[in-house]
């Protein structure tokens, strides 16, 4: 009877404690179809930031890694009329200026809007639903994703790299349509993904770092900004978390991302949570 009793009582602690206890209804997931698991393997990954060894501009370490376990992340973006659910909702600020498509990838959305709906979602269905990481970005985006590592013209003299940076990003083509387009105009990638490196670039997590290489090829970080986060699309870019618009500035040299839009990453911790609960009734007092 106390055993009972017992499980009953952490099974009620672990309902109240995960956000499925918050939703007063079940709310359909807006992608249910839309939502890829891959299994975690290894894959090369270069860091993000910017880098200097002895003082002088440097590549970024180019690193094998493999992510800590699978990753589910939805196969398209965030479209225009999800959002607006948020938005009506409460949940997300409205954007005067969004695509009136529906049907069409969100765009204008700066990373704190597109925090603002994996909140909101996160509440509306009790699972957790976040930005991925740059690194997992990269991973999921397979042989879509384009190393760009910097150029060293002259390690005597910093100024040259950064004129090649520069150069490099003003040089880069630009898409041929700026409008966001339908779900899948730019393909699907190995992993099942829709429309990576098209027109819409997508926010991840992930801070902006200024690292020093030291002689063992280890990388220390001197300096983390997380008012700017990493963008990623047909090339990787750093923009200001309040940039809705990228074209008016608040984003790196060269030519900018022609729109701004994010997917999302969905972990479901209820039945971990559950779990500790159980084992945690059990634990001797």
């Amino acid at each position: 009877m106390l055993l009972a009793m017992k499980i009953k009582a952490a099974i009620t602690a672990a309902a109240l404690a995960s956000p499925i206890a918050l939703t007063i209804a079940p709310v359909a997931h807006p992608a249910d179809s839309a939502i890829t698991e891959i299994a975690a393997k290894p894959f090369q990954y270069r860091l993000a930031g910017d880098f200097s060894r002895d003082g002088k501009p440097a590549a970024a370490p180019l690193r094998d890694t493999i992510l800590p376990a699978h990753i589910k992340i939805m196969n398209r973006q965030v479209t225009a009329g999800e959002y607006a659910r948020c938005a009506d909702d409460g949940g997300c600020p409205k954007i005067p200026h969004a695509s009136a498509m529906a049907d069409r990838p969100m765009v204008g959305v700066s990373w704190r809007d597109a925090t603002a709906y994996a909140e909101w979602l996160t509440n509306k269905i009790g699972v957790l639903h976040r930005l991925p990481t740059d690194e997992e970005w990269v991973f999921a985006a397979g042989e879509k994703i384009r190393d760009e590592p910097l150029a060293l013209v002259d390690p005597v003299d910093p100024a040259q790299a950064w004129i090649a940076r520069y150069e490099a990003e003003a040089n880069r083509a630009r898409p041929d349509a700026l409008d966001p387009q339908p779900v899948g105009t730019f393909g699907i990638n190995g992993n099942g993904l829709q429309d990576l490196g098209g027109n819409v670039w997508e926010w991840t997590s992930t801070c902006f770092l200024r690292m020093t290489l030291e002689p063992t090829g280890n990388a220390r970080i001197t300096n983390t900004n997380c008012g700017v986060r990493v963008a990623q699309g047909a090339h990787r870019t750093y923009i200001t978390d309040f940039i809705r618009d990228p074209r008016t500035g608040g984003c790196a040299a060269g030519v900018p991302p022609a729109n701004l839009g994010f997917r999302l990453v969905v972990e479901d911790k209820n039945w971990q949570a559950l779990q500790r609960a159980i084992v945690a009734a059990f634990e001797p007092h």
